[in-house]
């Protein structure tokens, strides 16, 4: 009986099999997959959980008309060419400026013609771009209106004026810092610009002159020009039919920017040609890692300043006889371990501003991240310290006294020395762990090492500037192993 019931099921499963072998696919739909910055409205942003904008609605537009499955796929801006490159997406559709890109990408014809503006808080004194002189302005990083304005970029002379330019992950966090103070202020996309001045009416304005104008195209892999003209076939249906407009309205965007339709050719869409190829010489990328390696080694060492004596109140606050402050640091250390330091970052910054009401203008980003980390890494190493004066045999304390020491000769004398000598390994795990760490500064805008090697990366399409970082954290970590390594044989007296 058994051995039918498992013939019967074998028969059945085999059969299933059989049957979906000679069934024709029900979704034979090509996906058609579009890489975005999800921080980029009205071109593409999240909201709700649906991903929406202009040139996503457009693509999801041809997808319809093409019978395509649409794929919204979000991107670290940094990233784009390697996601590009290697398959994972197949355009970049996301108010992508074709100008300084001409040679990098197969582009469409240009559909909206874009300016770079300087968007201001109202109140602010500054009416012009001159007035920014002496001003902290914010941009995105590898954005052009970034490369315009750094060293070597077209509008470099008015870059120069500014007492910093802060190079930022996204548009989100420049206009967030705005509002708060922490940069004069940020020059982006127009179309960016007015979006976010829609979502706080009155609290932002535009300079009227215009850095830099520009238009967008999507960007297709160098040499597929198959798809790029599939999909530009269908986009020149949506600009005559009516459906461009309309999306442009629905997201604010003016209908006169629109450029699709105006007989344009392909040719006008460059600008001029890159003069050079972009590469990126080496001794300048050593040097700009080697900018970038002093600010990570000054929040290490500084971080260790702190932290490593901080853990001991910590510790000591976690020991404490009285319950309330023993819960107080328990709490603490709790609330440390249990959440990203990226967020304790983040709510370090710019808590003054949405606590307090304190303008961010005088609020250093070091000064914030090394607070940020200092607590962070004070409330493991007080773990660590606790374990380590735990572990100490209560005897010994009871010989102290009988000694006639009292409890601080008795901890610095007796506990201390022993409880060093056993806490070593722990702690140079977490202090190996702080200088990977370090990198973590780029979440408010601090050009650490591991920024520029992003930025470099990006900005030249190449991997060599991350593996330089890489190498450099290596060897950055390797003589702090071996630092520690000798350190533990100096307390190793027993061996």
């Amino acid at each position: 009986m058994l051995r039918r019931a498992l013939f019967a099921a074998f028969a059945a499963w085999t059969g299933v099999f059989a049957f979906a072998a000679e069934t024709p696919a029900t979704s034979t739909a090509r996906k058609f997959v579009v890489g975005f910055d999800a921080d980029f409205k009205p071109y593409g942003y999240k909201e709700g959980n649906e991903y929406r904008g202009f040139d996503l609605d457009l693509a999801r537009a041809i997808c319809a008309r093409k019978g395509w499955e649409f794929v919204a796929n979000p991107i670290n801006w940094d990233s784009k060419d390697f996601e590009l490159n290697s398959g994972s997406i197949d355009c970049i559709w996301n108010g992508f400026t074709m100008q300084g890109r001409e040679n990098a990408y197969t582009w469409s014809r240009p559909y909206v013609d874009n300016s770079q503006v300087v968007m201001v808080k109202t109140g602010a004194d500054i009416q012009k771009l001159g007035d920014l002189a002496g001003k902290r302005v914010g941009v995105q990083t590898d954005t052009p209106v970034w490369k315009a304005l750094k060293a070597g970029g077209e509008q470099e002379a008015l870059g120069r004026t500014f007492k910093d330019l802060v190079v930022m992950p996204n548009y989100n966090q420049a206009v967030q810092e705005l509002a708060m103070g922490g940069v004069d202020a940020v020059a982006l996309d127009v179309g960016v610009a007015r979006a976010k001045m829609a979502d706080k009416p009155g609290e932002f304005r535009l300079l009227p002159e215009v850095v830099m104008s520009e238009t967008y195209g999507i960007g297709f892999k160098l040499g597929n020009t198959a798809l790029r003209d599939e999909v530009e076939a269908e986009l020149a249906v949506l600009a005559t039919n009516g459906v461009m407009d309309r999306l442009a309205g629905a997201y604010g965007i003016e209908k006169k920017s629109l450029i699709f339709t105006r007989g344009a050719e392909k040719e006008e869409a460059k600008a001029e040609p890159a003069a050079s190829a972009n590469t990126l010489p080496f001794v300048e990328m050593i040097k700009d890692l080697l900018g970038g390696l002093l600010v990570s080694l000054e929040i290490f060492f500084l971080t260790l300043v702190f932290a490593l004596p901080l853990g001991f109140v910590v510790a000591f606050g976690r020991m404490a006889k009285n319950p309330i402050v023993s819960a107080v640091f328990q709490a603490y250390i709790s609330i440390v371990r249990g959440t990203p330091l990226m967020l304790q970052i983040l709510f370090v910054y710019f808590a003054p501003y949405y606590l307090f009401g304190a303008s961010l203008a005088h609020y250093p980003r070091l000064v914030a991240t090394i607070l940020a980390f200092s607590l962070n890494y004070a409330a493991y190493f007080a773990e660590i310290y606790r374990g380590g004066i735990l572990s100490i045999d209560y005897g010994q304390r009871e010989a102290a006294k009988a000694l006639g020491l009292d409890p601080v000769q008795t901890f610095f004398r007796i506990i201390l020395p022993q409880t060093i000598k056993r806490v070593i390994p722990a702690v140079g795990n977490e202090v190996i762990t702080l200088v990977k760490d370090t990198s973590l500064a780029f979440t408010i805008a601090v050009t650490e090492m591991f920024t520029i090697a992003r930025q470099l990366s990006s900005a030249h399409t190449t991997m060599a500037p991350l593996i330089a970082a890489g190498v450099f954290y290596y060897l950055f970590n390797f003589v702090v192993a071996w630092t520690l390594s000798r350190v533990e044989k100096h307390y190793d007296y027993y061996r």
